[in-house]
């Protein structure tokens, strides 16, 4: 006997949709209303993950995708390439998640993948500060295949578990201030505890 319960946990109430709330991006909303007319065909949004080696670029996608932290690390050889399905104010699509390569000679086969990307997401360390001097150049690299006005920027900061308060508050301090030159919007997070989800939803 299936028995369905009126009082449901407050994370199913419509209250608490992503889209209710006031930080909900604009631009999604207005493609998914274009979507429903049926003008434009908006079903696949292509994201590249770029950053340095060991930064946590693939912990982070298997994270939102599996829902675990996977602890045995093998580096990203070339790309890597995952899909989750969504829908988005009754509008289904397809999230295209391409994990690119951080080591330096794997740059060249890596950038051919960057065309045509939605979204970029710079991947950094919390606990190197030299991993988020190199976020710059990450970004530069990804933005010579993609149209500036047509790409959301996400900087991400990894390990926040892993860093000491002090550390912590200084290099976020030096993120936040990027994020605002590159106008990117910009997370802390932790693969194996908390914000991952957020982050790519």
């Amino acid at each position: 006997m299936n028995i369905i319960s009126p009082n449901l946990n407050s994370c199913f109430s419509p209250n608490a949709a992503l889209h209710t709330k006031d930080g909900f991006h604009p631009q999604v909303k207005a493609a998914c209303q274009v979507q429903k007319t049926g003008t434009v065909s908006f079903n696949i949004a292509k994201v590249i993950v770029v950053g340095d080696v060991a930064v946590g670029k693939t912990c982070l996608i298997s994270r939102f995708r599996k829902g675990a932290f996977e602890k045995n690390y093998k580096a990203t050889i070339g790309v890597d390439f995952e899909m989750e399905r969504f829908e988005v104010l009754g509008v289904p699509f397809s999230l295209q998640l391409w994990d690119t390569a951080g080591q330096e000679r794997f740059k060249c086969i890596a950038s051919t993948y960057y065309r045509g990307a939605q979204a970029i997401i710079v991947v950094f360390d919390l606990s190197s500060v030299n991993s988020l001097a190199h976020a710059r150049q990450w970004l530069e690299d990804a933005m010579k295949e993609n149209d500036p006005s047509s790409v959301l920027l996400f900087l991400v900061g990894t390990k926040k578990d892993l860093s000491s308060p002090d550390q912590l508050a200084h290099v976020e301090q030096e993120a936040i201030r990027l994020s605002e030159e590159i106008k990117a919007e910009y997370w802390a997070v932790s693969a194996c505890q908390v914000g991952v989800e957020h982050t790519l939803i």
